[in-house]
Order: C-alpha cells, then sequence, then structure tokens
C-alpha cells in the first residue's frame, strides 16, 4: 500500500501542472506564475515547456459611434476576428540542498495579449492592432522541515520582468493622395521587480500537498516609449493640413499582485485530486495615462483603457496513475472575466486533458490539451471617475472557442 502511495505522490506532482498550463485567464495573463518545479522530489531537475494557445473571438454588431475620424460604418461590423493564437514558453532549472533546502530559477513570460482585427472594420478607430509582451526572470526557494506525518514548507523568492507592446488604432481620416494613412501607433516598454511569498504542508506517502503562495505586484515606474502621429491630420490651419508627428512619452502601470491555494490528495492507490482557487488584482489596471515628455497643444495625452475587474480562477480535477510509465488527468477551470460592460473578457470555462509518460524514471514527457468557451456578452460606453470611457464603438459578441496544447520535457536526477 506504501508503494502505491508513493507512486501516487510521484504523479501528484506532474498531473497537477499538467492541466493548469492550459487555463485561459483575463486581464493580460498568459502564463502566470508557477513554482510546481519547486516541489519534485530529485536532487535536481530541469525542464522545459510550451504551451500554444488559439482564442477565436469574434465580434458582431460593430457600430462606430465616434465620427471624428471618418464614419466607419460602412466596413465590416460582423464576424470581425479579434484574438490571435499564442505561444507561451517556460524553462526552470531546480536543485536540492541538503535535506531542507530547495531553490529553483526560471524564465516564463507570464503576461501578455495581442488583438488584431485589422484596419478594415467599423472599429478601426478603437483599435487596429495591440500586442504586449513580457519577460519574466525569477529566483525561489524554500525551507523545510518535519512536522507530524509530514513536512512544512516556507517559500520565499523574487523576479524582474520586462513588459512593453504597441497600439494601433486610426486617429484622423486617411488621405492617400497627402501619404496620410490616418493611423496612430503608440509603444511603451518598462521593468521592475517583485517577490513571493508562501508556505506549503506535504505528506509525500498520501500524496498531499496544500501551499499558498502570495505574489506582489510589479510597479513599473519607468514606462517609456514613443507615440508616432506622422500619418496623422491634427487639423487644419492657414497653411493646410496640420500633420503630427512623432514623440516621446512616459507613463506608469503595475502588473497585478496574486494569492494561489493549490490542494492535491491521493484518495486511492494511483488515484489524485486536486484543486486549486487563485486571486489576480486586475482592477488595479483601470486608465494608463500617457504623457508626452515635452508636451504641447499638438501633442494631446492619451491613455490605455482596460477597465478590468479583479480575476478569480478556480480549477478541479482527478489523476490516476496506469502504471509505472503513464499517467493522466483530467481538470475543469473557471476563469472569471475580467471586462464588466467594456470589453470583451467575459468568463472562460476550460475542459483540460493530459498524459505523462516516463521512458525512463530520469525522463517525463507530457502532452496536454484543453477546450474552452469564451461566453456571450458586449461593450459599450462607462464612466470612470466621472469621465466617458470606450466612446468610440459598440459591439457584441456570441460564446466562442478556445483551445490550446501544451508539451514539456523534464529531466531529473
Amino acid at each position: 500500500m506504501v508503494q502505491k502511495r508513493i507512486k501516487t505522490a510521484m504523479m501528484a506532482a506532474l498531473t497537477v501542472a499538467l492541466t493548469t498550463t492550459v487555463a485561459n485567464a483575463g486581464g493580460l495573463e498568459r502564463g502566470g506564475y508557477n513554482i510546481d518545479l519547486l516541489f519534485d522530489p530529485s536532487d535536481y531537475a530541469a525542464e522545459a515547456a510550451a504551451t500554444y494557445v488559439n482564442p477565436q473571438r469574434e465580434l458582431n454588431n460593430v457600430t462606430d459611434i465616434n465620427p471624428a475620424n471618418g464614419d466607419l460604418n460602412g466596413l465590416p461590423n460582423s464576424g470581425v476576428d479579434e484574438t490571435e493564437g499564442y505561444w507561451v514558453p517556460r524553462v526552470g532549472l531546480k536543485a536540492g540542498i541538503g535535506d531542507s533546502v530547495d531553490c529553483m530559477a526560471d524564465y516564463s513570460q507570464p503576461w501578455g495579449a495581442h488583438t488584431n482585427p485589422g484596419a478594415n472594420w467599423a472599429g478601426a478607430n478603437d483599435n487596429i492592432q495591440t500586442k504586449i509582451e513580457s519577460d519574466n526572470y525569477s529566483a525561489t526557494c524554500s525551507y523545510k522541515w518535519d512536522m507530524g506525518k509530514g513536512q512544512f514548507r516556507v517559500i520565499g523568492g523574487g523576479f524582474y520582468q520586462e513588459v512593453g507592446g504597441f497600439k494601433e488604432r486610426l486617429v484622423s481620416p486617411a488621405v492617400p493622395a497627402l501619404g496620410i494613412t490616418g493611423v496612430g501607433r503608440m509603444d511603451l516598454e518598462g521593468s521592475g521587480w517583485g517577490w513571493r511569498a508562501g508556505v506549503a504542508y506535504e505528506i509525500p506517502e498520501y500524496a498531499l500537498r496544500a501551499s499558498l503562495v502570495y505574489n506582489s505586484k510589479v510597479d513599473l515606474d519607468n514606462l517609456e516609449g514613443s507615440i508616432d502621429l506622422s500619418r496623422v491630420i491634427l487639423g487644419v490651419g492657414p497653411g493646410g493640413p496640420i500633420i503630427g508627428s512623432r514623440y516621446d512619452v512616459s507613463s506608469f502601470a503595475s502588473m497585478p499582485d496574486s494569492l494561489e491555494l493549490k490542494v492535491q490528495t491521493g484518495v486511492a492507490p494511483g488515484w489524485l485530486v486536486f484543486g486549486s482557487v487563485k486571486w489576480t488584482d486586475w482592477s488595479q489596471l483601470q486608465i494608463v495615462s500617457v504623457t508626452a515628455n515635452d508636451p504641447s497643444p499638438v501633442r494631446p495625452p492619451t491613455s490605455l483603457d482596460l477597465l478590468y475587474r479583479d480575476g478569480w480562477t478556480v480549477s478541479g480535477g482527478v489523476g490516476h496513475q496506469f502504471n509505472d510509465q503513464w499517467s493522466g488527468a483530467v481538470s475543469l477551470t473557471w476563469d472569471r472575466g475580467t471586462s464588466h460592460g467594456y470589453g470583451n473578457q467575459t468568463d472562460t470555462w476550460t475542459l483540460g486533458t493530459g498524459v505523462s509518460y516516463l521512458p525512463t524514471e530520469n525522463v517525463e514527457i507530457r502532452l496536454a490539451g484543453a477546450i474552452g468557451l469564451l461566453t456571450s456578452g458586449s461593450s459599450g460606453p462607462q464612466t470612470y471617475n466621472g469621465a466617458p470611457v470606450g466612446t468610440n464603438v459598440t459591439y457584441d459578441f456570441d460564446t466562442d472557442i478556445v483551445s490550446a496544447i501544451s508539451t514539456s520535457l523534464k529531466i531529473k536526477f
């Protein structure tokens, strides 16, 4: 019985990570934070993983409600493909130091977004293309000691994060004869530091583990970039059209803090149940104001309007070890949408499944997949701190599909 429980414990470490890497979360979350490698019982372990996510959000009944840039309501207004597929990589190294200390270092891309409806739709004055990317470099350690039948562990670490991206939208009517596309572009990038702290309790004999980990926010107080209005008409003066220019800008934002509880336990020889609850403070990202470093009447301030609310992600599932080489798991995840009246990040339901194969005791190969529903809704003008937001366009969207596939390789010794 003990030997079978130990095998279940070995399976537990892989199945929890197996089914959560393909969840589709709200806000700007992609890979999020993952420190599961820290709990690997091997003295040394290295892991590389890649996940491809393909959301298929379509916008319908699009209406241009701001004619200042020209009436766009004659352009396509339904079946507009907004989202782009994306890859999420992760690489980690873990080392055990003596009997009590474990440390890991990893690279990941926790945040990101890519919408690309293009210029040929009725909402081009709101968005042509927006892309955000991130790089995260992290180090995490834990110290554990015996407590009761198991071990108690304290966790701490830090990370350095780089975040950048751009947004393009129609700012003025196009005048092809003058080389005026009417498209403006904003680029921003910055970096910051964060930290994490947590606790965990484990009873390996029963494949039991409970962990609670907090990740701090990351202040990007050095956001710098530019706004390019060199192909935009800002007005008409005595000498004719006033053409914009490219100028430097700055801003400030914070990537959110989060708190996650994970629990797993063996329930029978070869069987495991697991679950998690995560809160992410996306509501701190409301209006990201952007100002010119050298302001003037033709260099007005602008903003990146998000109006997010806090995100909640709840997941649960079951795993089974078929034999010494093969394990599998199935999970169901609910993610509360961060949009509420503006934007299209509504609730997501995701069904995930995966398998793990151990050709030898030192090599582990995982393959996981997921299919999910992006629930329906609508987007239109809102008010934030007494000011109107989202006054360029309104649209609806039906229930859409998101799919994902994930693969990873772990070597341990």
